[in-house]
C-alpha cells in the first residue's frame, strides 16, 4: 500500500454565454443561468465532501473573456475589498464555511461578469480554448505547490451550451494534447448544441462526453455521470461512448471539412487549395511531370 495521500482537482469551466441563457428564458422554466449555477454548486460542494483534500477551481467562458469565479485572483481579492475567507459565514448559520465561501464567490463573481458584458454581446460561441488554456495554468501550479507525500489527480469538466467556434481549433487542440500529455482527463457535460471539439478532446484524454437529455436533470446528471473520480470509473455502469467527428477546421474560413489540403511545413489545413500557405508563407513548388529522353534512331546501313 503506498502511504501517499490522495487528492483530487477538480476544474469546472463553465459556459456563461448571456446570448445563449438570453435564448434558454425562452424555452420555459427550469433552464435559468441562476437554476443552472445552483446545480454546479451543489456538484461542486459534493466534491468538496468527497475528501477534505479535494480541491477546486471554478472558471467562466465568457463571449470576450475566460476569468475564474473561484477561488479568486490577486485583483479579483483587491477589487472585492480583499475580505478573509469565511467573513461572511454569520449569514449562512448551518453551513459549512468553504460551501458558503465557494457558493457566495461564484454568485458574485457570475453576476459582474454578466452585468458588464451585457451591451452589444451579439456573438453566440464563448472563449472555451482559453478557459481550457487557463485550466491547465492553475493545475500545473497546484501540483507544483501541493504538499509532500500527496498525490493529486487533476480533471477539468467542460459544461457548455453554446456553438463551437472552428477559430478557436488549433488553440484548443493544442491544449488537448498537453493534457493528454499531462495524464488530465477533459470531461464534457453537452446542454445544447454538440460540439465537435469536445468529443475530441474527450476521447483522447480518455474522458466521458454526454449530452443530456433534459436540462432540468442537470444536477442528476452531473452527481451520476461526473462526480466518480476517473479512477473508479471502470467500475461503474456509465452511458456508452459516443460517436466521434474528427473533422479538422480549415485555416481559411475556419470550417470542419471532410477532405483538404495540408502544409507540409506547418501543417495548416485548408479547403481548396493555394499556391502559397497564408501561415508560414511557404511557397509550393511543382515539377512538371519527367521529360522522356528520345531514343537516337540508328542510320540505316547504307
Amino acid at each position: 500500500m503506498s502511504d501517499r495521500k490522495k487528492a483530487s482537482l477538480l476544474v469546472v469551466v463553465i459556459d456563461t454565454n448571456p446570448v445563449w441563457w438570453g435564448q434558454r428564458l425562452e424555452d420555459g422554466p427550469g433552464k435559468s443561468l441562476t437554476q443552472f449555477l445552483d446545480s454546479v454548486m451543489v456538484f461542486t460542494n459534493s466534491h468538496l465532501m468527497m475528501s477534505h483534500r479535494n480541491k477546486l477551481a471554478v472558471i467562466a467562458a465568457h463571449t470576450n473573456q475566460s476569468c475564474f469565479l473561484y477561488p479568486r485572483t490577486e485583483s479579483q481579492e483587491a477589487a472585492a475589498g480583499g475580505g478573509e475567507p469565511g467573513c461572511s459565514a454569520g449569514m449562512n448559520d448551518g453551513k459549512y464555511e468553504l460551501f458558503a465561501q465557494v457558493n457566495e464567490q461564484v454568485m458574485e463573481e457570475v453576476k459582474k461578469l454578466v452585468l458588464t458584458s451585457l451591451e452589444g454581446q451579439t456573438e453566440t460561441d464563448s472563449l472555451l480554448a482559453g478557459a481550457l488554456a487557463m485550466s491547465l495554468c492553475y493545475i500545473h501550479r497546484c501540483e507544483k505547490e501541493s504538499f509532500a507525500g500527496e498525490d493529486l489527480s487533476s480533471r477539468i469538466l467542460i459544461i457548455k451550451g453554446s456553438e463551437d467556434n472552428p477559430s478557436q481549433y488549433m488553440n484548443f487542440m493544442n491544449a488537448v494534447f498537453t493534457s493528454q500529455k499531462q495524464n488530465i482527463t477533459i470531461d464534457a457535460c453537452i446542454l445544447d448544441n454538440e460540439s465537435g471539439l469536445l468529443q475530441q478532446a474527450c476521447d483522447i484524454t480518455g474522458g466521458i462526453y454526454m449530452k443530456i437529455p433534459q436540462p432540468s436533470g442537470l444536477l442528476q446528471y452531473l452527481l451520476w455521470v461526473f462526480l466518480p473520480d476517473p479512477t473508479m470509473r471502470p467500475k461503474l455502469t456509465l452511458p456508452p461512448k459516443a460517436q466521434v467527428d474528427y473533422r479538422a477546421a480549415c485555416f481559411c474560413h475556419r470550417n470542419l471539412i471532410d477532405i483538404g489540403y495540408v502544409c507540409s511545413v506547418c501543417l495548416s489545413i485548408f479547403c481548396s487549395f493555394s499556391p502559397i500557405c497564408s501561415t508560414c508563407q511557404t511557397t509550393f513548388k511543382f515539377l512538371g511531370p519527367p521529360k522522356i529522353a528520345k531514343k537516337k534512331q540508328k542510320k540505316p546501313n547504307s
